[in-house]
């Protein structure tokens, strides 16, 4: 399998968290959860073959995706396809990134997966095509490294008291909230107008996300659990509030997830028929 990643030398590195091509990716499931990071991504195949996303009870398909779509911001996790051989070039956004170039309010893309032609028209499937007839993993870089400098509007900026706010968010326990949202400099309201602009999200949705992957980062490094110690350490009133929150971003409950090996794979995105 190929898989690399890409390195922002400019002023399009406050705005992308990464950049990421892979190749001949073979797993083991042809249906995996993904749960929310916090995260808008435009997602390319490149390699013909539809995506499905599902219902998250009945498994069965309930969208189909070809080319190039948004993923926009999620509050609970999704049901998606995996596929034999993939071939996928990704552009993840950080967290309040994504509004220069898509030039949507973000949170008019909650909970949803678009076709990237209804946000950015033709000129992303001309990109696609270009991803494709260009072979090497650079040229592709260098190509959406390029529209995306194009694409790049700055009157569409986040201002720095709004970033320095959503990282203080990102950094420090929501055992901190009300400090961290009292210290942005204007009206509450605005912070919250200016967070569903930029991130989609509201503030309290949007810690609790960080919180949660932060998470499944530290059980990934943990070689015997203790669930109560993780309750406490980021700051659950008791384990009954953490395994109702940690259900409701991922759909299983801390056992399962244990049960099923998911601490020991990638944090994300977890295998739902690993026979199938």
């Amino acid at each position: 399998m190929i898989f690399e990643t890409h390195t922002l030398q400019n002023s399009l590195q406050n705005y992308i968290e990464s950049i990421f091509y892979f190749k001949d990716f073979i797993p083991d499931h042809s249906i995996e959860r993904v749960v929310p990071t916090g995260h808008v991504f435009v997602i390319f195949e490149l390699d013909g073959i539809s995506r499905n996303t599902f219902d998250n009870v009945s498994l069965k398909p309930n969208g189909t995706f070809t080319k190039v779509w948004i993923s926009g911001m999620h509050k609970n996790y999704l049901s998606i396809s995996a596929h034999q051989n993939s071939e996928m070039f990704v552009i993840q956004f950080k967290p309040y990134g994504a509004y220069p170039f898509l030039n949507i309010p973000i949170y008019k893309l909650n909970n949803q997966v678009r076709g990237a032609q209804e946000i950015l028209g033709r000129e992303i499937l001309e990109l696609r095509k270009s991803l494709v007839e260009n072979s090497t993993p650079k040229e592709k870089f260098d190509l959406a490294e390029n529209w995306l400098l194009k694409r790049f509007d700055t009157g569409k900026l986040p201002n720095k008291e709004l970033v320095s706010t959503i990282q203080k968010l990102i950094d420090q326990a929501l055992s901190q909230h009300k400090q961290i949202v009292d210290s942005y400099p204007k009206t509450q309201k605005h912070f919250i107008d200016q967070m569903k602009v930029f991130c989609g999200l509201t503030p309290k949705v949007f810690h609790r996300i960080v919180r949660f992957n932060e998470i499944l980062q530290q059980i990934r490094q943990e070689k015997k659990i203790n669930w109560s110690q993780i309750a406490y350490q980021f700051g659950y009133s008791d384990q009954s509030h953490f395994i109702k929150e940690f259900k409701e971003f991922s759909g299983f409950n801390p056992q399962e997830f244990i049960d099923q090996d998911y601490d020991k794979g990638e944090p994300n995105f977890f295998p739902l028929d690993r026979e199938g």
